[in-house]
């Protein structure tokens, strides 16, 4: 009983002594240094558990930050989980306890039990742990995650080779808790990470995906947080298996050509006893002061980014996932929330920066770092923002008083987006600025288009079911939405089921209703997806200047009578040159015109049923002189129902 009430316990209390034992002598005082400087970018290859040898005896060793406590002590199943029985040392003027249990190997489960000042024990897992057991149990575990055998050196030495702005993104965001199940109840049907890691990368191969990002891969307690109230920020996620498997997956998506993007959660970390919140007895990684310690929405607590043993807990995080499991990008959730003292928050409940405003300095500084050392890394991977609001300089460089990021999500963009796409075509016209709107501004940041989890839950339905009309012209109005998508500037992403028009809202309990897939609407929908992603990823005009006016030229964006769109899209050498049109209304224009720069031949790509073949229809269309939507030339083309177009022609 001993042993199971202090797994799960976050409290008790002892009077017993502590007793010193042999230090390991594991941390420098190098090491030591430099945490206290938010500069030991490798802290996690010292803190936590790791294999070590004293006095020729092999063992584990422990090391952990709880620079409050009263004592330290180790706790798991070969001391009875009794916290009197290994009892760490405390290092000089740094706040960190080391121990050391011989004989204790990996797959082992602990915890740190934590004396307080006022003499209570909290029993907490490792923050710095690098596996944890599956939920319900919270404890930490033991694992190896050196020397997995890497066989990704030609995508790694590519990926820092390839200029990062000029490639295609197309993100297929994944949550595998939900993307599909198998018939394992001990662990609620999830799929292991080596099953996921084929299946995946048949499928982005298959659709035309260039990206997955995974949502909650760090350890977490609750599956209805859908992995953003993490606990176990080093540990992958034992849900879908271990870390060499979690490896596993990472490196077979390389092989295949897929990238791997990570959701990341410095913004807070939830209240559940054995994690973060008051670590020690006391606010160690959030802020003391509730009013800038806690978010009153979210009922979760803060990281205070003004202590530099948070940032190297954070930073060293973000450099781990990038070095242990060559991950290609994190997605940094909830920036806003960190960087604005007030949000979520009414006036006199919160607390202004020293020059009086609502910007937490704090946070400026911790992302400045952070992206200063990925960016110095010159390795291609990348770091995203998803940013809420018209924060400047987002992207900016560091020196340049940015923050830093490589993208930023675009919720501007698919706010004006769903909101236009949701209207009955009759009313389109008069809001046909929501879709122009966005080009305005397109060049201030580097973009990513998305149309994310957040935008299919909590009833605000799935995509199909956001489209305005019944049975096919709800799937015309989709399939018209994605194509204005990908042809507009920036990089792309779309949540799982959206490209099958899954009918109802994500649930993280259930898998994607891949039997749709044999329904014709849904099908049909699928394959113009991915007709649209090769098209995407074959042409440069598309993907090669998201950043700059030079690859985007409206030819009509003020046609909002008739609901109609029309742009060029260009790459840098002028060749393969793309018109795009499209039509917003299920009225057909059979007299249509589209103006065009040059005289020659545009040959018809793709249009509403998908990729143009050539015997199916005509797909050639000589330009003739005369000016059209301010062009010198027209391309004289019956533009259908809910119709789509890309022409190609040389520039």
């Amino acid at each position: 009983m001993v042993r199971k009430s202090n797994r799960s316990a976050g409290k008790a209390t002892t009077k017993k002594a502590p007793v010193k034992q042999l230090d390991p002598v594991f941390l420098t005082q190098l090491d030591r240094y430099l945490f206290g400087e938010g500069r030991n970018y490798k802290i996690y290859q010292k803190m936590g558990a790791h294999p070590a040898v004293l006095d020729g005896k092999k063992g584990m060793h422990f090391a952990v930050w709880a620079p409050h406590a009263k004592a330290v002590s180790l706790v798991c199943d070969r001391n009875h989980w009794d916290p009197s029985a290994n009892y760490m040392l405390p290092l000089e003027d740094s706040g960190i306890y080391e121990g050391f249990i011989e004989g204790m190997g990996f797959d082992e489960i602990y915890k740190y039990a934590i004396t307080t000042q006022q003499g209570d024990i909290l029993y907490k897992a490792d923050p710095y742990g690098f596996s944890a057991e599956f939920r319900p149990g919270t404890a930490s575990k033991t694992a190896d995650i050196d020397n997995f055998r890497w066989t990704d050196q030609k995508w790694m030495t590519e990926r820092a080779a390839k200029p990062t702005f000029a490639q295609p993104m197309s993100i297929y965001e994944c949550h595998l808790g939900s993307w599909k199940k198998t018939d394992n109840p001990e662990m609620n049907g999830f799929m292991n990470y080596t099953e996921a890691a084929r299946e995946l990368a048949r499928y982005c191969n298959d659709m035309g995906y260039t990206h997955v990002e995974l949502m909650g891969i760090a350890e977490h307690p609750l599956d209805a947080s859908w992995g953003y109230q993490v606990t176990g920020y080093y540990a992958p996620t034992s849900r879908y298996g271990t870390p060499k498997e979690f490896m596993y997956l990472v490196d077979y998506l390389h092989q295949h050509g897929i990238g791997v993007i990570l959701d990341w959660v410095p913004a807070h970390f939830p209240k559940d006893a054995q994690g973060l919140a008051d670590f020690d007895g006391t606010p160690t990684y959030e802020y003391a002061d509730p009013r800038m310690g806690e978010h009153p929405d979210w009922g979760t607590k803060i990281f205070d980014y003004s202590k530099n043993e948070v940032k190297n807990f954070l930073i060293g995080n973000a450099l781990y996932w990038y070095d242990e499991y060559h991950i290609d990008g994190l997605r940094v959730d909830a920036v806003a929330s960190m960087l604005y003292l007030d949000y979520g928050r009414k006036a006199g409940e919160w607390v202004p920066n020293k020059y009086g405003g609502n910007g937490n300095l704090d946070a400026m500084e911790f992302f400045k770092h952070l992206n200063s050392v990925i960016r110095g890394r010159k390795d291609g991977t990348i770091i995203i923002a998803e940013e809420s609001t018209a924060w400047p300089k987002v992207t900016a460089a560091p020196e340049d008083d940015g923050l830093g990021f490589t993208y930023k999500w675009n919720m501007g963009w698919m706010h004006d987006f769903l909101n236009y796409m949701k209207l009955d075509p009759l009313f389109r016209k008069g809001a046909h600025n929501l879709m122009t709107f966005g080009m305005s501004y397109a060049t201030s940041e580097k973009f990513i288009l998305v149309l994310s989890h957040d935008e299919v839950v909590h009833l605000k339905c799935s995509m199909i079911n956001k489209m305005p009309g019944e049975g096919k012209d709800k799937f015309s109005n989709l399939k018209c939405g994605y194509f204005f998508m990908f042809g507009h500037a920036g990089k792309k992403l779309l949540f799982m089921g959206q490209d099958f028009a899954q009918y109802h809202e994500w649930d993280e309990n259930a898998p994607l209703d891949w039997f749709l897939l044999n329904e014709p609407d849904n099908k049909d929908m699928q394959n113009f997806v991915r007709d649209l992603l090769h098209l995407y990823r074959k042409y440069p005009a598309m993907y090669e200047l998201d950043d700059s006016w030079d690859g985007f030229e409206w030819i009509n964006a003020n046609d909002a009578d008739r609901s109609i769109f029309s742009f060029i899209r260009k790459d840098h050498t002028g060749k393969n040159s793309l018109v795009f049109v499209v039509n917003m209304t299920p009225v057909a224009r059979d007299d249509y015109m589209v103006g065009v720069p040059k005289a020659g031949r545009y040959t018809l790509l793709f249009n509403e049923h998908g990729t143009v073949k050539p015997k199916s229809c005509k797909t050639v269309y000589v330009a003739k002189k005369g000016e059209c939507d301010g062009k010198p030339y027209r391309v004289e083309y019956p533009l259908p129902p809910y119709g789509c177009a890309v022409f190609r022609f040389n520039y």
